[in-house]
């Protein structure tokens, strides 16, 4: 589990024990947690994955709703939760899911599977 995989558990865990309720506003709290750096807090391609899964309202205990603008994370985030829902085995490798998500695509990845699979890991997604 990498640093951006972490910080969708403890946005989740802040969600769950109620110290906040949406799902934004509980990444900034992880991510100011488990970051230094301002750049690694802002990256924009874990924090949609999570808020495109939690719109999505695929993640336990996160009511859908609208948090992200960006539909390519969302998608990528979707197609990899599907995919891990026919091959789980899938989750013991990022890379390999990521070009199983990007087949056509020569777009680099962005931590968002670590995002996905960590949350599939601890029983969060719901599909």
């Amino acid at each position: 589990m990498g640093s951006y995989g972490k910080t969708a558990l403890m946005a989740v865990k802040f969600i769950s024990c109620k110290e906040v309720n949406d799902p934004r506003d509980a990444w900034e709290l992880a991510a100011s947690k488990i970051f230094d750096s301002y750049s690694s807090r802002c990256k924009g391609c874990p924090k949609s994955a999570f808020l495109g899964l939690c719109e999505e309202g695929i993640i336990k205990g996160i009511s859908g709703g609208s948090y992200t603008t960006s539909m390519k994370n969302k998608s990528y985030a979707m197609k990899a939760a599907q995919l891990l829902k026919k091959d789980p085995s899938l989750a013991s490798n990022e890379n390999a899911l990521w070009n199983k998500v990007t087949p056509n695509e020569t777009k680099a990845y962005n931590q968002q599977m670590d995002v996905v699979i960590t949350l599939w890991k601890n029983n969060l997604i719901q599909i």
